[in-house]
């Protein structure tokens, strides 16, 4: 079946460029319920597995032992914009299991928040580790380490013993073996696995319905998830994406995006996962397509839709700000089971 066009981008009213991928709605059980294009179609789970690699810490008690708060659980499952909130919530982090912002290991990059880039630049400072979109994950990673006594300065290796278990709960959530599953270097340092849209609809699935995980990982599960909404701008960032869509439509859903054009969404009253892939890596329209398949679902009302339009009908506008073109979904979901 291969991709197919899901985003469409107008300059006037004539076609511009194309966005080909797979939106694959998926069961807890693996059954791809809806899709356009190949569900089978390949990706890196990069950040969209965040709320997977955070398991660990909460599962075994290390969140509750060193007193992590909700907010903090959510930038561990989060791509964050280094607004200060998310600064200050990963150096909290970073205290109570003992460490500082020296044990990162994620790299350093400006924040992804124009304004507070802004600031670094304008006082000369460069960015450190701490701003990373990833330190939140990354403290998480050594908080659970601290907590399990086990080596903090190794952290990253695929031999660690957390990296491990990650690589474990990966392929659960997944539904594929854990030896199948390829692998490589996320940008941030930390082991990436590859699955398919189907599979990410899978795990997402499972995070939604974690009814028939253990008892243990299911409470994980349910916090991490709760966490994700009740603070999603920790989750990203003021006005992007996964914020805008948990703060509006946070009792339905939640939700975690990666990069190169994934992004996992999670429906608890269903029980279901929905992925997206769009192939060429450029998520400019992922807000479109999201949106639009929960249209298409019955998840979101016309109103409602309004109210994100900025979303599901991004406007182009030129330098001077005048709208000159626009995004939209050109895809159906199509049932499969």
């Amino acid at each position: 079946m291969g991709s197919v066009p899901l985003v469409r981008v107008d300059r006037g009213q004539e076609q511009e460029s194309l966005h080909r991928g797979a939106v694959a709605v998926v069961d807890r059980d693996g059954r791809v319920r809806y899709a356009a294009g190949d569900p089978a179609l390949p990706l890196y789970l990069r950040s969209a597995a965040k709320p997977l690699q955070a398991i660990p810490l909460v599962e075994f008690g290390g969140a509750d032992a060193l007193g992590l708060t909700d907010a903090e659980l959510a930038v561990v499952c989060g791509s964050h914009a280094g607004e200060p909130v998310h600064v200050d919530a990963v150096r909290s982090i970073l205290a109570k299991a003992g460490l500082d912002e020296r044990a990162l290991q994620c790299g350093a990059h400006l924040p992804y928040s124009a304004s507070d880039a802004a600031v670094l630049i304008r006082e000369g400072r460069a960015p450190g580790a701490i701003h990373n979109n990833c330190s939140g994950k990354h403290a998480g990673m050594l908080a659970a380490c601290r907590t399990r006594g086990w080596p903090v300065d190794s952290y990253r290796d695929p031999a660690h013993p957390l990296q491990r278990e990650i690589a474990g709960i990966v392929a659960e959530f997944c539904g594929v073996p854990a030896d199948e599953i390829p692998r490589g270097t996320d940008g941030c340092g930390v082991p990436t696995f590859q699955g398919t849209a189907a599979d990410l609809g899978c795990a997402f699935a499972r995070l939604a319905d974690p009814s028939g995980l253990p008892g243990r990982r299911a409470e994980a599960v349910g916090r991490l998830t709760r966490s994700m909404v009740a603070h999603s701008v920790m989750v990203s960032g003021t006005g992007r994406l996964v914020t805008v869509l948990m703060t509006g439509l946070g009792d339905r859903l939640f939700c975690k995006g990666g990069a190169e054009g994934g992004f996992g969404l999670g429906l608890p009253g269903r029980g279901w996962g929905l992925a997206v892939k769009i192939e060429d890596g450029n998520a400019r329209g992922m807000g479109a397509v999201v949106l639009d398949a929960l249209r298409q679902l019955g998840v979101v009302s016309p109103s409602e839709l309004d109210a994100l339009a900025a979303e599901h009908r991004p406007v182009l506008r030129n330098h001077e700000g005048r709208a000159v073109g626009e995004m939209r979904a050109v895809f159906t979901l199509e049932q499969v089971s």
